[in-house]
């Protein structure tokens, strides 16, 4: 994969600023999953420091409010203003096996999980409880799911979580929600990508092949991506890693999005 480091994160961050969907007053819902300690809340600050051009902490890390099913949005120029789109976060999977966590997720695809329900680890969410949203409209419905890894863990294609997360893709598929994977943690894995970013497509310790066959995930809706951790300032080929992934992500969304408006 070619990345054009020196002209690519102006082209992607106008593409971003530039988004609106078709509809007026529709917001595109990014749903992003995965198991613990994957860095879906990094990836959400990271996206929201680059945009805003400073550093960000609006999903703080390690929290337990993660518990909760959380909407963040992205106040755009003038306070109150907001990008059209909103990365929801979860809780994450505990392990492989983690059943409930799994119809918790199908019942957040379908628009049903309202915004601030705490995830039980025993039982899902029933069509009793408050935060159960029982008629969904469109902007409640997630319109393209982002399954969050670890490129560290040793575990990254092991058996049990790729059956996982295929049962989960496979939910997406049959209501036609779109699917990528973002890889993470990317500098601590590969000592190469440490040195220079710009390695971290050339690395075949990646494993992004045998995690596509394992989950069914296509290779061109597969990114990698350094979020921001520990830096105290933005960093160029950072960004262009963040912003190449979050318009593909806005763009594969949005063709599901307008199919929805056309049914």
């Amino acid at each position: 994969r070619e990345i054009n480091w020196s002209g690519d994160k102006y082209t992607d961050l106008q593409f971003v600023n530039d988004y609106n969907p078709q509809t007026e007053g529709q917001q595109l819902r990014i749903l992003l999953h995965g198991l613990s300690g994957a860095g879906k809340s990094s990836f959400i600050n990271s996206v929201h420091s680059v945009l805003k051009g400073r550093m960000c902490t609006q999903a703080l890390v390690d929290n337990p409010s993660h518990d909760c099913y959380t909407t963040y949005k992205i106040e755009k120029g003038n306070p109150n203003t907001f990008y059209p789109f909103v990365l929801n976060d979860m809780i994450g999977m505990k392990n492989a096996n983690d059943r409930v966590h799994v119809k918790d997720i199908k019942r957040a695809l379908r628009g049903h999980v309202k915004d601030g329900y705490t995830f039980n680890p025993v039982y899902k969410l029933s069509k009793e409880d408050p935060y159960y949203n029982e008629s969904p409209t469109i902007n409640n419905k997630v319109h393209i799911l982002v399954c969050v890894i670890d490129a560290s863990t040793d575990d990254l294609c092991g058996e049990n979580v790729a059956a996982t997360l295929r049962d989960i893709r496979l939910e997406a598929s049959e209501l036609g929600i779109p699917q990528v994977a973002v890889f993470t943690k990317i500098d601590e894995a590969f000592p190469e990508i440490k040195q220079d970013i710009r390695n971290i497509y050339k690395s075949k310790k990646l494993k992004a092949k045998k995690f596509s066959v394992n989950v069914g995930i296509p290779m061109n809706c597969i990114f990698a991506v350094q979020n921001y951790h520990s830096e105290m300032h933005l960093h160029n080929d950072i960004d262009t890693l963040i912003l190449s992934t979050l318009r593909r992500i806005i763009a594969f969304g949005d063709d599901f999005l307008n199919k929805q408006n056309m049914c």
